[in-house]
């Protein structure tokens, strides 16, 4: 299954994408939840390069990486992903009169319900709207 989210950043197309790709950004905005958050980042942006982002609960109780290896780059349009469970995340950066409409699928895991995992992704991606936002 499939599941897509989407917003819009009242920003520069140039600004969207620079806090999209880069390791200190993106420690800043990527968190579904305020007693979370991105402790370490790592991006190699290519095709065939990888990137990392350790997620941990604040309170030092559990973490995760995300992490995987970038199978499309279109410069200021469009990224694919796979993670390293096999799964695949596509995001384009749409550029329009009110702002940059960003839109990512990705395939949906097995252990937690699709609404759950279209809420914390959607929750991730309104903070990065929020967070390119204030910065622009």
């Amino acid at each position: 299954m499939k599941i897509t989210i989407e917003t819009v950043v009242n920003a520069k197309l140039d600004k969207v994408w620079t806090a999209w790709n880069t390791p200190e950004d993106i420690k800043q905005w990527n968190t579904a939840q305020d007693d979370w958050h991105t402790t370490r980042s790592t991006v190699d942006l290519r095709e065939g390069g990888r990137f990392l982002s350790r997620m941990e609960a604040k309170d030092g109780s559990f973490g995760f990486d995300f992490e995987g290896t970038y199978t499309r780059i279109e410069p200021y349009r469009a990224i694919a992903y796979r993670m390293d469970d096999g799964r695949e995340v596509q995001s384009e950066f749409i550029d329009g009169p009110d702002g940059v409409r960003v839109k990512s699928t990705f395939d949906a895991e097995s252990e937690n319900p699709a609404e759950m995992q279209r809420a914390g992704w959607q929750a991730i991606l309104d903070n990065f709207g929020r967070y390119v936002e204030a910065k622009a």
